[in-house]
């Protein structure tokens, strides 16, 4: 099944996907810019550098051969980029009533899940990094402390 990228080049397969990108890795500023105002026609590409725009047509290229990310991958990569995702992301997997149970130097700490956070000896975390840091007193990455990144 073929499909065709918004520059008009017909993108057949994901292993064509690898040519494409090395015909735009070897272009030069002037071949790129072209290509750029084609795939893009309202934006203004003249300060960027070569790398970026080759960069931004090869992820086009890969869209229009492999399909763009679902919704959900682009909300949490989203929010990720603007550094508050951890919690919003594992509350999107983990749901309001949930408990947590972690054994920590003999005692066991259990944490709910609430709408807008979590609730650790009856405080409210906007993560679970702040607790598992509360808990330990060291640096921890909350959801590896809790066993939810396996």
């Amino acid at each position: 099944m073929n499909s065709t990228s918004k520059h008009g080049k017909a993108v057949a397969s994901p292993i064509a996907i690898k040519d494409e990108l090395v015909r735009l890795g070897g272009q030069d500023r002037e071949t790129c810019l072209a290509e750029w105002r084609r795939s893009f026609p309202v934006a203004n590409a003249k300060h960027l550098s070569i790398q970026f725009l080759r960069k931004a047509l090869a992820h086009e290229a890969q869209i229009a051969a492999l399909g763009d990310v679902n919704a959900l991958a682009t909300r949490s990569l989203l929010a990720i980029g603007k550094g508050n995702a951890p919690s919003k992301v594992l509350q999107k997997r983990l749901k309001p009533g949930s408990r947590l149970l972690r054994e920590w130097n003999g005692r066991t700490h259990e944490i709910e899940v609430v709408p807008d956070g979590f609730v650790w000896k009856a405080h409210r975390y906007r993560s679970l990094t702040a607790i598992a840091r509360a808990i330990t007193g060291t640096n921890w990455s909350g959801p590896r402390f809790f066993g939810l990144n396996r």
